[in-house]
């Protein structure tokens, strides 16, 4: 099949998925649609296809585009257009999440797999309530329990869901603190800060009675300092 005739069907796919679907997906999901071709599409074909279709949609006349995110490719709108589409549902569709539920997404997203314990030990207040509701979303889930811990408390991990919410493939395309914070990571600057003096260790000298001495070397630079002056 020519690549310009697959193009529409996966267009098609995308569109009318409930979730993001990967190249892989896609393949096998042609192959099954056109089952009397002898020859089968490879996955090659379908990529090619889709960067296609990624290029075409990045034009301006489109005010969506097709995006890799939550692990798969999607129709997403455009970051510009998107207070427009908020009037469809409005106040849920702009309610946001709390200050508490988004420090506690954070630590669950950079220290992962955690457990409350110690997402209480970072945030230093009970979590119970922000785990609860980022559950409820489920932009968090329960991925087993710590074994190693007394107890076994429930281990937590960000969801696909929290990928496809950020728009993100992995954990790893998370940005780094410095990239998010900018300019506001500044170096620690020392306050009244006065240098000590070296500290120099006396010499033990004995006399010739046998009497234990103690010979501080600095005053014997000094006095050959006060010598070398006078002379």
């Amino acid at each position: 099949m020519d690549i310009s005739e697959l193009i529409p069907h996966i267009e098609a796919l995308i569109f009318a998925s409930d979730k993001p679907l990967t190249a892989m997906e896609m393949t096998e999901l042609l192959n099954n649609a056109f089952g009397f071709m002898d020859d089968k599409l490879t996955l090659d074909q379908i990529q090619t296809g889709i960067d296609g279709i990624v290029s075409k949609y990045k034009t301006e006349f489109y005010p969506f585009e097709v995006r890799e995110s939550g692990g798969g490719w999607q129709f997403l709108s455009k970051k510009e257009f998107h207070k427009t589409i908020a009037q469809l549902n409005g106040e849920k569709f702009l309610k946001r999440l709390s200050v508490a539920a988004l420090e506690t997404l954070a630590i669950v997203a950079y220290k992962q797999p955690i457990t409350k314990g110690e997402i209480e030990s970072i945030r230093g207040v009970n979590s119970d309530y922000s785990i609860q509701k980022l559950l409820e979303k489920e932009l968090i889930v329960i991925i087993g329990r710590s074994e190693d811990m007394p107890g076994k408390p429930l281990i937590y991990s960000t969801s696909k869901t929290f990928m496809d919410y950020f728009g993100i493939n992995t954990t790893a395309d998370l940005p780094r603190l410095r990239e998010v914070l900018g300019e506001s990571l500044e170096e620690p600057s020392l306050i009244n800060f006065t240098p000590l003096a070296p500290v120099i260790n006396p010499v033990l000298v004995v006399s010739e009675e046998g009497e234990l001495l103690e010979n501080n070397p600095s005053a014997s630079s000094e006095g050959e300092d006060e010598e070398r002056g006078e002379a």
